[in-house]
């Protein structure tokens, strides 16, 4: 069911950071018969400029496909009051009727990956705030779970709705040992298996690439792209001119891209540990901003195969460009 209100630009505070991966967008230039009404809301300071591309977590089961949708401006604020008119979505170039269009805050299971490794060290006070301004985000019919992880993952604290229980588990960690990031991405997906909530997210906080996983990054590449979950990348990398920077933490940045962007989630790289709480609030305002578009595919087979998915706006009259961040795509169930 669309949730008409007029349209609204919401304001996300200071503090701009710049991302890597490439926007992956569409816009149709027709407009809406009707001029929709603009105003604009300031966010709470605190939450960071919107400065990133591609968002949305992808939901398949034997009939309907939901993909929720980011909408920002040129000035990367959320756009929200957009009607199902205002979108087309196309699979594999086939364009698809919307039986399905919400723009409401529907309850999150949220996933916490976190970085314990021995270079974490000067940098975990700013990282647990991170989780801390995300958290304050969150509704009460959130859950949240925590898997800490440095040569091996653990699941530190399974699903629950008290943020606390996080935060307090966070105080008492330490850094020691190597990062096995890619084991830790495995551990957390197959915790979210018990989410109870439909809409999932892991936010990932993490130094540097791997060295010490069992799983090659291959494997857990193909695994996320199965996966009905978005995930959030926060890497903490040292200035690219840095001595210090191991080959691992050379690649972590593309790593993390890639692991983000097939969710349709995204990756902030950051230098200044400073940026990190205003970061983590921007990613949670973001997963309260979206619009969720559903479909039947036109193409019924259930043949496992991967389904290309494209997003297009059409321009309301009146307003500068909009842009729109969705996942890539998703594999077809099979029989």
């Amino acid at each position: 069911m669309a949730v008409r209100s007029p349209l609204k630009w919401s304001l996300l505070g200071a503090g701009a950071v710049l991302l890597s991966l490439p926007a992956v967008w569409g816009a149709d230039t027709r407009s809406t018969t009707q001029q929709p009404r603009v105003t604009i809301q300031p966010r709470a300071r605190g939450a960071a400029e919107e400065t990133g591309p591609r968002s949305a977590n992808i939901r398949v089961d034997t009939e309907l496909v939901l993909i929720p949708v980011t909408v920002t401006d040129p000035l990367n604020r959320f756009v929200t009051g957009l009607e199902k008119d205002h979108f087309k979505i196309f699979e594999d170039k086939v364009e698809q009727t919307i039986t399905h269009f919400a723009s409401e805050d529907a309850p999150l299971s949220v996933g916490f990956v976190f970085d314990v490794s021995g270079s974490m060290g000067a940098k975990l006070r700013k990282s647990r705030e991170a989780v801390g301004q995300f958290l304050k985000t969150s509704n009460p019919e959130d859950e949240f779970f925590l898997v800490l992880f440095s040569d091996r993952p653990e699941l530190t604290v399974p699903f629950t709705h008290e943020g606390e229980e996080i935060q307090n588990r966070l105080t008492f960690t330490q850094s020691k040992g190597r990062t096995a990031l890619l084991d830790a991405v495995y551990l957390a997906l197959h915790e979210m298996k018990r989410a109870r909530n439909p809409r999932k997210a892991l936010l990932l906080v993490s130094d540097g690439g791997d060295n010490s996983s069992r799983y090659t990054q291959s494997e857990i590449k193909k695994l996320v792209r199965e996966a009905d979950v978005q995930i959030y990348a926060i890497g903490i990398f040292e200035p690219i001119y840095s001595r210090g920077r191991t080959a691992e933490e050379l690649a972590g940045p593309s790593l993390l891209s890639e692991i983000a962007e097939h969710t349709g989630g995204r990756h902030y790289p950051v230098e200044n540990v400073n940026e990190l709480p205003d970061i983590a609030a921007k990613i949670g305002i973001e997963l309260r901003n979206q619009y969720v578009l559903g479909y039947s595919p036109t193409n019924r087979q259930k043949d496992g195969k991967y389904r290309r998915v494209q997003v297009k706006l059409i321009q309301p009259k009146g307003l500068p460009p909009l842009r729109a961040f969705w996942r890539l795509g998703y594999y077809a169930p099979v029989e």
